[in-house]
């Protein structure tokens, strides 16, 4: 028994050292077929309508999916000075996400009123703001702690999970609710949900090497949760419109 244990821990070693390679893998994956319906099909036929702004957007966002496996698959192997030295190129694309996320509300929001729907699509830019906000507020969190490797590879996998919510619901809008653009905010709450389920995994490889979940899954997991449901309501009230309002006025 005493060698089967012994064994086995090289084996759940190497299961360690490549998780988060893999859990990156995923992501890029879920990110890529996401937006293979509306997106990257209709570009390959050449029926593909969409502004400047939206090509932008959607390289930057899926350019981070690939970074981010780069540098877990670079952490996995053993290049952490490497690993250090690109993580320069996160930080360019993380401000490069905040700024087209925000961009692509306006663009958003700017349609809607295009056709007398400003209100509704004020309503719906509570999605990606506040998706955006969190990505960069745990991107921040996750480079503040980079001298805390447990702390810092949760934090990137947390922040990678919380923004493929779009992605999947690509899939839902295209079968359930084609004719709606932007769809309700509730509508989002369910395949958001859905993305947020990949949280699982990393929770039970924890259980697993350490005996309990780490406190970024167990505190960020809740909040990002938690602002998904709670930006229903929140996209209601009179103080969100005025926000809304205000960021749509940045474009002048």
């Amino acid at each position: 028994m005493t060698e089967a244990l012994a064994s086995a821990r090289p084996v759940a070693r190497a299961d360690s050292k490549y998780f988060y390679f893999h859990m990156a893998l995923v992501c890029m994956a879920v990110a890529f077929v996401g937006f293979v319906p509306t997106y990257w099909a209709p570009m390959v036929e050449g029926t593909l309508k969409a502004d400047p702004v939206v090509h932008i957007h959607g390289i930057v966002f899926f350019a981070w999916t690939v970074y981010f496996v780069f540098q877990t698959w670079l952490a996995a192997s053993g290049q952490v000075a490497r690993h250090r030295m690109t993580g320069l190129i996160g930080v360019s694309l993380a401000t490069a996400m905040l700024i087209f996320g925000v961009m692509m509300a306006i663009h958003s929001m700017q349609g809607t009123a295009a056709i007398g729907q400003r209100a509704f699509g004020e309503t719906f830019a509570v999605v990606p703001l506040t998706n955006i906000a969190f990505f960069v507020i745990v991107i921040i969190t996750a480079l503040a702690n980079t001298r805390r490797p447990e702390w810092h590879k949760r934090l990137m996998l947390l922040g990678a999970i919380s923004i493929l919510g779009p992605a999947v619901a690509r899939w839902f809008i295209v079968y359930l609710a084609p004719s709606v653009k932007p769809p309700p905010v509730a509508y989002t709450a369910g395949p958001e949900m859905v993305a947020c389920l990949l949280l699982i995994i990393p929770l039970l490889h924890d259980w697993r090497s350490r005996g309990r979940p780490h406190a970024v899954y167990a505190v960020g997991g809740t909040l990002m949760v938690g602002y998904k449901l709670l930006r229903i309501p929140l996209s209601q009230t009179d103080a969100w419109h005025a926000f809304a309002g205000w960021v749509a006025r940045l474009a002048g």
